[in-house]
């Protein structure tokens, strides 16, 4: 299978449970719960995307032929040798491209590997680590694994429809707009959820923070 990549980078994750680790970033073009065009972002169903994914023009993006290709091309941006890789694969949606042969290629390669999704895709066996980011209106496969991010508010998709469901973390991210006002009445709605609801950890993106990918 090959696969179609929008960017590759080397950066801190941002947000959630590995926030503050070194990783590489795999983001992988397409998504099904939005085209990544304006012009359809009203009609979408997840509308508040703020992530480009389209296409393979952004930094050391490209086509992979198979699953050695890319691994080959992720482990570059590594810069040590004694501390295993972690890659971080996102998206768009990954679970549109993510196959066996990628995990087992990447396992060979001594990677680590987390994933990103909107839990409506099965995800093949053999992630280290399954972060889900569900969305409402959208039919959620994904029922476990070990972080359950959602942003936040969402009506029609609140806290205690999926706080039984079998994450090991529990994460509230505040819903981020241009709007700067909006942005933190967002982030104090979820910060006194939070509190009330302590099985909630509030989770920040720090790289816009600090200015970083």
């Amino acid at each position: 299978m090959s696969y179609t990549i929008k960017e590759v980078f080397y950066s801190l994750q941002g947000e959630g449970f590995h926030a503050g680790r070194p990783a590489i970033f795999c983001r992988f073009s397409q998504c099904n719960l939005w085209t990544g065009r304006e012009e359809d972002r009203a009609t979408a169903i997840c509308q508040f995307c703020d992530t480009d994914f389209i296409g393979t023009d952004g930094q050391n993006g490209g086509r992979f032929k198979n699953a050695q290709t890319l691994t080959e091309h992720l482990l570059q941006f590594w810069p040590s040798t004694s501390v295993p890789p972690f890659v971080v694969l996102t998206g768009g949606e990954p679970l549109l491209q993510v196959d066996s042969a990628l995990i087992d290629a990447l396992h060979n390669a001594r990677f680590e590997i987390a994933l990103e999704t909107n839990g409506t895709k099965a995800a093949p066996k053999g992630i280290d680590w399954i972060c889900v980011s569900p969305k409402a209106q959208s039919e959620l496969l994904l029922i476990e694994g070990d972080e359950l991010k959602l942003v936040y508010p969402q009506p029609e998709l609140m806290p205690n429809v999926v706080e039984h469901l079998s994450f090991r973390h529990f994460y509230l991210q505040p819903m981020a707009n241009t709007n700067t006002s909006l942005n933190q009445k967002h982030t104090q709605m979820a910060l006194e959820y939070c509190l009330k609801h302590p099985q909630w950890k509030l989770s920040l993106q720090t790289h816009k923070f600090l200015g970083i990918d």
